[in-house]
């Protein structure tokens, strides 16, 4: 996944201001938003480095890829023991004792961990719970917080991306409950918390997840709490044949519905020509914070077998970008970063690569609030409404809405939509 370009104070303050907390009532009350930008100090202070978990050179080209850890306020300790009963009750579902060997559970404390190449570039940011067994103290596992968006542009991916989908009539009441399979694919993968979110909010949610860097993979697994049954083979089978005990208690399904393959994005696109998604999340920057030109060449053998494998009829593709625009001009302007050419020219490569043949559909970025990126959606089945930005507003801003009653994210989809919208 991608570094975060932050943005000035001045511009942050600016968009606080224009994000107003209004579009909550409309949604009813949310869980506590454990990822708000308000925290990110605890992660993002640069005072402060954090203690490094782990350090290696990567193979392919992502220079030293570190895993550093802060600490994290929430959850309080006040609320450790109802996680510990909750560990405690999911042992007892699955392994039913006869009363006297119940097995107890410690809460050892929660932590931010950054995934770091080359010490400065950010590529993810999770929440990592740490406990173990009261009788196997020295036994730690770590899990991942599978509701917790740590980063906007995160948040930003998700909001456009399933609302976008939903506006695509896509039945997402559905797929929320179960009812309905929705096949995601994730192009980059980072410390998984946008896989991992989306099979926990999705219960028909079927992700498949590619990364190529099998360093990022093992470190995101080992020390950043990620479902380790989640794991493939070159052959497409798991690298473990059966989830251990443990796992079976911090993810009941959830890593079933996760299938994360070592591969480059272009051979496995080539590769599973049977396969058709709903909705494709790409965010794939390398060591050097690049997006390669090869994901987004408009006459390449990749971009033809990526409009193959997007759904016909409501195929959603979410890409992050960072915006060409300085931070200083914006500041001097009224632009956005949906307006610089670097996110232009990448919208119009997908246009042409995926929607030449199309009869509805459509191409538009909206910015990420407090940091310098922006989410560029691609739909095939949301109608352009004479390309009137004002309608194609309204429709999203309805359809979030309806989302966030769906799946009751615990962060408003509307404040991720109504910022710099670009149609291109």
């Amino acid at each position: 996944m991608n570094s975060m370009r932050r943005i000035s104070l001045t511009q942050r303050r600016k968009r606080l201001n224009t994000i107003g907390s209004c579009v909550r009532h409309f949604c009813g009350d949310r869980v506590k938003d454990e990822g708000d930008w308000f925290y990110s100090s605890e992660w993002w202070d640069p005072h402060d480095g954090g203690h490094t978990v782990s350090q290696a050179t990567s193979g392919k080209g992502n220079g030293v890829v570190s895993v550093v850890a802060h600490p994290s306020s929430l959850p309080s300790r006040d609320s450790w023991a109802i996680t510990e009963s909750w560990l405690e009750k999911r042992y007892m579902e699955i392994m039913p004792t006869d009363g006297e060997r119940n097995e107890r559970f410690k809460i050892l404390g929660y932590q931010w961990r950054s995934l770091r190449f080359n010490d400065d570039t950010r590529q993810s940011t999770v929440k990592v719970m740490a406990a173990c067994r009261e009788l196997q103290a020295s036994s730690i596992f770590y899990m991942q917080q599978p509701h917790c968006l740590a980063v906007p542009y995160l948040k930003s991916m998700v909001s456009v991306g399933l609302t976008s989908l939903a506006a695509s009539k896509f039945d997402m009441k559905s797929a929320a409950i179960g009812k309905k399979q929705m096949r995601i694919l994730c192009i980059g993968h980072g410390g998984g918390s946008l896989p991992l979110f989306l099979a926990k909010h999705l219960l028909g949610a079927v992700v498949d997840i590619v990364e190529i860097d099998p360093l990022v993979i093992s470190e995101s697994v080992r020390a950043m709490g990620f479902p380790a049954f989640s794991v493939m083979t070159a052959t497409g089978k798991r690298a473990s044949p059966a989830p251990d005990i443990i796992d079976q208690v911090m993810w009941r399904d959830i890593h079933e519905r996760l299938f994360l393959y070592e591969s480059d994005a272009k051979e496995f696109i080539l590769k599973n020509e049977d396969n058709s998604y709903d909705v494709i999340f790409m965010d794939a920057y390398n060591g050097a914070d690049i997006f390669p030109h090869t994901l987004w060449d408009s006459d390449s053998v990749f971009m033809k077998a990526l409009s193959e494998r997007l759904h016909h009829e409501h195929g959603t593709l979410v890409v992050n970008l960072h915006s060409d625009a300085d931070i200083s001009d914006i500041d001097r302007s009224n632009e956005g970063v949906t307006t610089g050419k670097y996110v232009r020219k990448v919208g119009r490569a997908y246009k042409k690569g995926l929607m030449e043949n199309q009869r509805k559909g459509m191409v538009f970025a909206c910015e990420v609030p407090w940091l310098c990126n922006a989410t560029l959606l691609v739909s095939r089945g949301m109608r352009s409404e004479g390309r009137h930005r004002d309608k194609i507003m309204n429709n999203l801003m309805k359809t979030s809405l309806e989302v966030d009653q769906i799946l009751r994210l615990p962060f408003s989809c509307l404040n991720y939509l109504k910022i710099g919208l670009a149609l291109i």
